[in-house]
């Protein structure tokens, strides 16, 4: 089976299949932290600008693994269930937002958000596994009125596949394997990264579009 060497690696060969977005009305969203110097290549790639994407799962109050929405910035989504009360999930968003805006000053700074609407945006992960949590972001962004919203990553689980296919309006994999044994085991270097490294990466491809 293919395999990528690391994230830069994998963000090429997905950026290959992407050249029909190069030079178009076009945003490359990344999720943080795998997904970023996947995407950072990508947007070099296709010469589109590119943000991170602000969302948070949120958990039942149970079972704070189980996605019952997401918590954006300005928006909120969820689907309701018995037993979750408007309290928990007013409570439960405003923490999300607070740590959201921790991440947009730490990893984006000063840098202004790159506006949606009407927009090809371009969803980039390391890689999906269920998929869960991406649908619930992809609801949110539905709330910015895309006009297109395309899901992009190196690999991609069947089951995550499926389940994304009903949302998004096209998903685009360098891999798409049968067996399926979670993200990592497609890289040959999978390690964590850390707040500098995708600091790092963010300021260096905002330099080179403004000097390019």
């Amino acid at each position: 089976m293919k395999r990528f060497l690391n994230r830069a690696d994998a963000g090429r060969q997905l950026a290959d299949l992407l050249s029909a977005y190069r030079n178009t009305n076009g945003v490359v969203l990344a999720v943080p932290r795998g997904g970023v110097p996947v995407a950072c290549e990508v947007a070099l790639a296709l010469n589109l600008p590119m943000d991170v994407v602000l969302v948070k799962k949120l958990g039942h109050p149970l079972n704070k693994e189980y996605a019952i929405g997401a918590v954006g910035l300005n928006q909120t989504f969820f689907v309701p269930h018995e037993g979750v009360y408007d309290f928990y999930l007013f409570t439960e968003a405003k923490k999300l937002r607070q740590r959201l805006q921790e991440m947009k000053e730490k990893f984006m700074g000063d840098l202004e958000p790159e506006e949606l609407e009407g927009k090809t945006v371009i969803v980039i992960d390391d890689g999906v596994a269920t998929g869960k949590t991406l649908l619930a972001t992809l609801h949110i962004l539905r709330k910015s009125k895309p006009d297109r919203i395309v899901v992009a990553v190196p690999v991609i689980s069947p089951s995550a596949l499926r389940l994304l296919a009903a949302e998004a309006d096209e998903i685009i994999a360098v891999l798409q394997p049968e067996v399926f044994h979670g993200v990592g085991a497609f890289y040959d270097d999978f390690r964590q990264l850390t707040d500098k490294e995708v600091v790092h990466c963010i300021r260096q491809l905002s330099a080179l579009r403004r000097t390019g």
